[in-house]
């Protein structure tokens, strides 16, 4: 036979208190004698009287939870987030809900409307749908929020993230550096702050060292497919390219596919480097040179500036945030034509 779970009204009959009594104490919400709180306290612990954690935010306004939104949960750099969010919120006694978005629930209202339903405290977002929409549903559920990576504005106050164009010039210098004379970009969405500065950082790299050249971009969605897909196409529009910057780790992983198909050797005819630094770049074949994001510091920058918002407290906490190559075998081994 299942146990009959104990509720607060049998705390409160046992220690010969109201409900409100009891309610009172577990959510510290007025006083009671000392001598009622060791009888109500004991009475619990011999029942083992677990209270109702929503029912305790209600009372309280808060909840002890946030949400993090996703736009895709099967590209490896939100696992790494969604880890270091995670843990960083239990060691502040928060707990987390995942949301996986697939980007365009975000312009539905019925979305927001769900949302507010979950009795949270605030949240982090890192979608790259950060329209005016958007913002118009985040601002009617009036908690606090902090945009990451693919949401992030990062000169604001509320947006965590890497210097994205400092990173698409270590990317292409690199190429550069091991001697590719043509280099293309096949970039994130275009109305996403941060490909918007890493298509930039391409741009004004290209125009410094190859000033009669024009720069070769192919926009993508950061999909392993997308990398597959155009990479195929910019070769037969521009085959004598030598050199390809990525704008992120999954189109790097399709763009190495592509050229595997069409036999095309990488790094020795075209060196690939691509942005993030997924722990997946380590095991494909060849090891792939990346820009390395410290997504795990990331996730705890994100978590407690949150946390400082949601408590009305500053953040003096300090993060490494900079980016870094990582130099690895599909452009270690390039051979200039």
């Amino acid at each position: 036979m299942t146990k009959k779970k104990v509720t607060i009204r049998d705390v409160a009959k046992e220690a010969g208190v109201s409900v409100a009594t009891v309610s009172r104490l577990i959510n510290n919400i007025s006083y009671i004698s000392q001598e009622t709180e060791q009888k109500i306290q004991e009475v619990m612990k011999r029942l083992d009287y677990q209270p109702n954690e929503i029912a305790r935010g209600l009372a309280k306004q808060k909840s002890n939870t946030i949400a993090l939104i996703i736009p895709d949960i099967t590209n490896p750099f939100f696992p790494e987030l969604v880890i270091a969010i995670e843990e960083f919120a239990k060691l502040k006694g928060y707990n987390l809900i995942l949301v996986n978005s697939h980007d365009a629930d975000l312009k539905d209202p019925r979305f927001w409307k769900d949302f507010q339903s979950r009795y949270i405290d605030g949240f982090i977002l890192a979608s790259f749908d950060f329209n005016e929409e958007v913002l118009k549903g985040i601002e009617k559920l009036k908690i606090p929020f902090v945009k990451v990576d693919r949401a992030a504005d990062f000169q604001s106050n509320d947006s965590i993230g890497v210097d994205n164009y400092k990173g698409a010039v270590m990317a292409v210098e690199h190429l550069i550096e091991i001697g590719c004379q043509k280099i293309a970009h096949i970039s994130g969405p275009g109305s996403f702050s941060p490909s918007i500065d890493r298509i930039r950082g391409y741009k004004d790299t290209i125009s410094k060292y190859f000033p009669n050249q024009s720069p070769i971009v192919f926009q993508g969605d950061f999909s392993m497919e997308a990398g597959k897909q155009l990479t195929q196409r910019m070769l037969e529009e521009h085959p004598d390219i030598d050199g390809i910057f990525l704008g992120n780790d999954m189109m790097a992983i399709g763009s190495l596919k592509a050229l595997k198909i069409l036999k095309i050797q990488v790094p020795v005819d075209i060196a690939l480097i691509g942005f993030d630094g997924i722990k997946i770049t380590e095991m494909v074949e060849p090891e792939l040179s990346t820009i390395n994001q410290p997504i795990y510091n990331i996730g705890v920058a994100a978590t407690n500036k949150l946390i400082h918002f949601i408590e009305n407290t500053q953040d003096t906490n300090q993060y490494d945030l900079d980016v870094r190559l990582i130099k690895r075998e599909s452009t270690l081994g390039f051979i200039r034509r």
